[in-house]
């Protein structure tokens, strides 16, 4: 009796494993339907859900899954069905059988689309770069872009740009970056002749990574500078792209537009996004740290990134205290995370910070102070610690740092009362650069509405619909005419 139990208990586990590859099959037939249905009325949006729903179902992807919709969408036997078929792994052929008994209710396209091939592409491209097979995913996604170069169709512009950021990535992920930038400036071309304006904007975002890879940013300035400006397409392209002009513009000392461009990109960063955001934040300390401004503790404290934010905090608390010698340590102790992440060189550049921040310290402490006494707080090790604490206390009022002059005879430096700085145009400044924010926020809001495409043109249903409105109150009057002659 215990056999016959054990017995009947075995197949428990392949019958929810048969029940849960038909839901995923299912889906993604849907989704097929769905954009074959975009494609014949040329609705973007219809696509644009395609892709999002396809995402959701990223993790669910198995090869016989795809196996069995590869047979479904696109035709045994011919070309496109076996190149992709020979990226997907063969499964048992008990599985096989569960997943064709399924599609055998729904007839195969014999034509199919070239947005059911794309989208054939991009699940294969995704399942092989999840299952980390990164050279066939390079061998995939080239045999994507050359079949978009033959493609010229608005409704598949939205598949293409994700094709496209998989055909980066699986590059990028073996090392092999440089070799298709010259193919990408190829398909920005191309995108820019077709009026592809999605396909611009992710083709020059791949294009400034490229570049911010492998430290061009003289390059990548140029080509941002000469490419097509217009409104953005996509949030997340957007956003990459404030960021890589927020990289830019801080290693050319523009730490004012800089500052705008990351927090800007941090801001509109989806939720989900945490490694971007988390990046974003990472350069945004740094530039606010070179423009003198010291970082909210919120903004370390944000939800999923206190320990990737760690080193930043005790790097701005050392430049907040104006201890050198702290600045260093922290510099020492977290030189492997700069370094990963790129922001060693612009470290290098706080020193000045910290000194002129310790500087400003010590005028607000001390009415007067010899030049030896700032030497030694600020922990200056050079030759002449004298010589260089003047010199640094010159150029600090020389740039408005500190309110102070310099007894040179006697070799003090003496500090002016503070005034009341509501005095000053400081408070009007501040209120105006917050206004400014608000006003160009919601600026971006209002381009950012979103409408049905060809509404104008429905004109006749809206008067049909105010029609039927109208008789739906007039009968609803006359029934409360007639309530009333019965009472």
């Amino acid at each position: 009796m215990t056999q016959d139990v054990e017995m009947k208990e075995l197949p428990a586990p392949s019958n929810s494993t048969a029940s849960s590859s038909p839901s995923t099959l299912h889906h993604l037939k849907e989704i097929a339907s769905l954009i074959e249905t975009g494609a014949y009325a040329r609705e973007v949006r219809r696509i644009v859900r395609a892709v999002r729903l396809t995402m959701a179902l990223r993790r669910k992807l198995k090869a016989q899954v795809l196996s069995a919709f590869l047979k479904f969408a696109l035709t045994p036997g011919s070309e496109p069905y076996d190149r992709l078929a020979s990226y997907v792994p063969k499964e048992d052929e008990h599985e096989m059988e569960v997943d064709t008994a399924t599609s055998v209710t729904q007839t195969p396209v014999k034509h199919p689309l070239p947005e059911v091939e794309m989208f054939c592409y991009l699940l294969v491209l995704i399942y092989l770069i999840d299952q980390k097979k990164y050279n066939e995913a390079k061998a995939c996604s080239s045999a994507s872009v050359a079949r978009l170069k033959n493609l010229n169709r608005r409704t598949v512009d939205v598949l293409a740009s994700r094709l496209y950021f998989y055909y980066s990535l699986s590059y990028e992920l073996t090392g092999d970056l440089a070799e298709i930038r010259g193919n990408l400036l190829a398909l920005h071309r191309i995108a820019t002749l077709r009026h592809d304006e999605l396909g611009q904007e992710t083709l020059l975002n791949l294009l400034l990574r490229n570049y911010l890879h492998y430290n061009l940013y003289d390059q990548a300035e140029k080509l941002r500078s000469k490419a097509p400006r217009f409104e953005a397409h996509s949030n997340q392209q957007f956003c990459r792209y404030l960021f890589y002009l927020g990289k830019i513009r801080t290693i050319q000392l523009e730490y004012t537009d800089a500052k705008e461009s990351l927090l800007q990109a941090a801001r509109k960063a989806p939720v989900a996004a945490l490694g971007f955001r988390v990046q974003c934040n990472k350069w945004a300390i740094i530039v606010r740290l070179l423009l003198g401004e010291i970082p909210e503790r919120t903004v370390f404290m944000q939800k999923g990134m206190e320990n990737a934010l760690r080193p930043y905090f005790e790097l701005t608390n050392a430049v907040r205290i104006g201890d050198l010698e702290l600045f260093k340590s922290v510099a020492e102790k977290f030189s492997t995370t700069f370094s990963s992440d790129r922001t060693h060189n612009l470290i290098v550049r706080l020193r000045h910070n910290v000194i002129r921040t310790g500087l400003r310290n010590i005028s607000i402490s001390y009415s007067r102070i010899s030049l030896a006494d700032v030497a030694k707080k600020l922990r200056l090790d050079s030759a002449n610690p004298i010589a260089d604490a003047e010199s640094i206390i010159a150029k600090a009022i020389h740039d408005g740092a500190i309110d102070a002059t310099l007894d040179h005879a006697n070799g003090w430096m003496v500090s002016k009362e503070t005034g009341d700085i509501y005095s000053t145009n400081e408070p009007q400044i501040a209120f105006n650069s917050r206004i400014a924010f608000c006003l160009n926020m919601h600026n971006e809001a209002v381009r950012a509405l979103r409408f049905p495409p060809n509404s104008h043109k429905e004109k006749e249903s809206a008067e049909k619909r105010r029609e039927r409105q109208q008789q739906e109150q007039e009968l609803a009057k006359h029934i409360a005419e007639e309530d009333d002659d019965e009472f």
